[in-house]
């Protein structure tokens, strides 16, 4: 086990396209190809996306193994189908308005009462669980991570393309994320009785469903003994993914170890959010430090969390940080396949390749 000693898991949400590049509602087809339903393979509300979940881990190269298992199950199923799957944020061609829901009747219920913000809705997420012990420790994690999402979202923008046009944004995800009323960072609580009652009353008011609707950037699973970050989109590859799980556990780590939390205000953090997702990695980023902003997130951050990764975790990261500093973010990647001919198509291509590559592209652990 990893030096932090911390358990954890990736769900990861994916697009189905057709051959011309555009999503369909085929998630349970794919689904079906796979040999149906289960704990790891779900559909989402949006019929055209599927969700991956990988089983409980403890290194880096178990959560890459099972990330690549389940991207490949998900892919191979999509082909048979004369269909491809996509890890982007958003659909980068035009969609049907409103995307077709699954069948479910939850999902009518949403759908009926957030009206049409249900367009905003098919967006691709990486959600990343570190397990705690109980929900007091949970929400000191919750407390301290809180500044750090901006970093995060940063490193894992991948959603420039949608409607067939760059929307001038890294993450337009996390834009669209945002018109949610529980969507975004989570105010700073100090209790799990203050955090239970927070969204009590965002029921009670009928801004939510029930409280299992927190869409917040970072929030207690209402499903697992788990701390949820929901900030990061989808990554085109499975190597980042797992990249941005393992510094997640870092950061976890390293809340554990510490005592005061820090007091960064939620209009803070919802303003850096908005910086971190206009301009990506490329971009200037805030740290919890109280600094401005600066074009080192990913350097802040691998600064921060070194001290607690071991061995396996600090040669993984090196390989792919080293990746990322050469071709970019996913928003960087989209538009460099979107510039060589000037047509989205090539980066649903781009994307549809890179999802489940062949062994032999892919990056490995070496000799960790």
């Amino acid at each position: 086990m990893a030096r932090t000693g911390l358990t954890f898991g990736v769900e990861e949400e994916f697009l189905v396209v057709d051959a011309a590049g555009r999503a369909v509602p085929a998630g349970r087809a794919v689904l079906g190809g796979t040999g149906g339903e289960n704990d790891e393979l779900q559909p989402e509300m949006i019929a055209s996306q599927v969700e991956s979940a990988t089983p409980v881990c403890t290194s880096a190269g178990e959560l890459l193994g099972q990330l690549r298992r389940l991207r490949e199950t998900l892919a191979a199923s999509a082909r048979d189908q004369g269909l491809r799957l996509i890890a982007s944020g958003t659909p980068p061609l035009p969609e049907a308005s409103p995307p077709p829901l699954t069948p479910d009747r939850r999902y009518r219920r949403i759908a009926g009462h957030f009206r049409s913000l249900l367009k905003s809705a098919n967006v691709c997420g990486c959600h990343v669980h570190v397990g705690v012990p109980d929900r007091e420790t949970g929400l000191h994690v919750l407390n301290h991570l809180r500044p750090w999402l901006p970093a995060l979202l940063a490193i894992s923008a991948n959603s420039p393309f949608n409607d067939g046009a760059d929307t001038g944004y890294a993450s337009w995800r996390h834009m669209q994320m945002t018109n949610w009323p529980s969507a975004g960072p989570p105010p700073l609580l100090r209790s799990p009785a203050e955090y239970d009652a927070t969204l009590d009353s965002m029921t009670r008011s009928g801004a939510l469903l029930d409280p299992a609707m927190a869409y917040w950037d970072i929030r207690l699973s209402p499903t697992y003994p788990t701390v949820e970050i929901r900030v990061c989109d989808v990554m085109i590859t499975a190597d980042e993914a797992a990249l941005i799980a393992v510094l997640i556990r870092g950061l976890v780590a390293l809340a554990l170890q510490r005592d005061a939390v820090p007091e960064v205000a939620q209009e803070v953090i919802r303003a850096d959010l908005w910086l971190a997702g206009r301009d990506g990695l490329q971009g200037r980023c805030a740290a919890p430090s109280g600094t401005p902003p600066e074009p080192h997130a990913l350097d802040r951050l691998l600064a921060e969390v070194r001290p607690v990764l071991d061995r396996e975790d600090r040669a993984f990261v090196h390989q792919v940080t080293g990746r990322l500093a050469r071709v970019g973010d996913g928003a960087t990647r989209q538009r460099a396949a979107f510039a060589r001919a000037g047509r989205v198509e090539d980066v649903v291509t781009m994307l549809a390749d890179a999802v489940a590559p062949r062994r032999e592209s892919r990056l490995t652990l070496g000799s960790v």
